[in-house]
């Protein structure tokens, strides 16, 4: 018996198997050898998709003008990213513009992250790299859009790569540097934050469960098995600590997705009052650094 192995996840003596890569890398069930070849993964995808759409299909169509306990919580929700994430951001003027467009970023990565603990499913939809790729894109194309749409394309160019201030030598060095910033450094640290969180996490949790069953069923000398106390019970510790991760990212995610919008948009032309900026500035650079200390805390 080999100490461990890659394509099979690792196997201890007694016949203790933990997870390996292939927990990330599953084999197709649908269309294997084609482009639209369906895996696990892509099936959690595919089925958490289609319950958010038809629980708020559901919930859109009946809508009341006095809301119910169901509708008060889904309102609540948009509530909570508008006024905890957008206008912090991108100042009252802005924020109804694009409060769909990060409520939809939060809940779909939080539910998302939220089928790694959810029975049957047992795995984060964003494990595989594309899914937090798609992600970043759609960030990166929030960003350039809301700049485009306020300067136009010809300055938004301008400003991203030419900015103002600087001696004209420097842009030779400068304007690469920023390309790759805007559309290389961005998506790819959105990207790795996510996914490799997402991963981490899984991974303690299957490590707990399988100890704990392990030291249950299998363990010699049977008196091993009282430890599966302690590692069920760190198994549990850690699935409330996955839910708040899972949440977590959800949230530092849809804060950069705000603040890059706010960067693209040129505080003269967002329509607020010098003294609502300053406000604005303030705020966003308080929930950005609490953000940023919230990853670094999970990290």
């Amino acid at each position: 018996m080999g100490l461990f192995d890659l394509g099979a996840g690792m196997t201890l003596a007694a016949g203790m198997k933990m997870p390996g890569i292939d927990e990330f890398l599953p084999q197709p069930l649908l269309f294997a050898g084609t482009p639209f070849a369906i895996t696990r993964i892509t099936l959690i995808r595919l089925i958490m998709t289609a319950i958010i759409l038809i629980v708020l299909g559901i919930t859109a169509h009946r809508a009341t003008l006095i809301p119910g306990r169901w509708q008060g919580f889904v309102e609540y929700g948009m509530d909570f990213v508008r006024e905890q994430i957008a206008v912090p951001a991108l100042g009252e003027s802005r924020a109804d513009r694009y409060t769909g467009n990060l409520t939809m970023i939060f809940f779909v990565i939080f539910l998302f992250n939220l089928c790694e603990v959810i029975p049957g499913f047992d795995m984060p939809a964003t494990a595989a790299i594309a899914c937090p790729l798609v992600f970043a894109i759609w960030s990166v194309i929030s960003y350039v859009g809301a700049g485009i749409r306020t300067r136009g394309l010809g300055g938004f160019l301008k400003e991203e790569l030419f900015p103002s201030g600087v001696p004209w030598p420097i842009y030779i060095i400068l304007a690469p540097i920023n390309l790759l910033e805007v559309f290389i450094v961005r998506p790819f640290s959105l990207t790795v934050r996510l996914f490799a969180n997402m991963i981490a996490g899984h991974l303690i949790l299957a490590v707990c469960y399988a100890g704990t069953q392990f030291l249950l069923l299998s363990a010699q000398p049977r008196a091993l098995a009282g430890a599966s106390i302690l590692t069920l019970a760190g198994g549990l510790a850690m699935t409330l600590f996955e839910i708040f991760v899972g949440g977590l990212q959800a949230y530092i995610f849809a804060v950069l997705t705000a603040n890059y919008i706010a960067l693209s948009t040129p505080e003269t032309v967002s329509g607020d009052a010098p003294e609502q900026v300053d406000k604005r500035a303030e705020r966003s650079a308080q929930v950005a650094g609490n953000a940023r200390q919230a990853a670094l805390a999970t990290a």
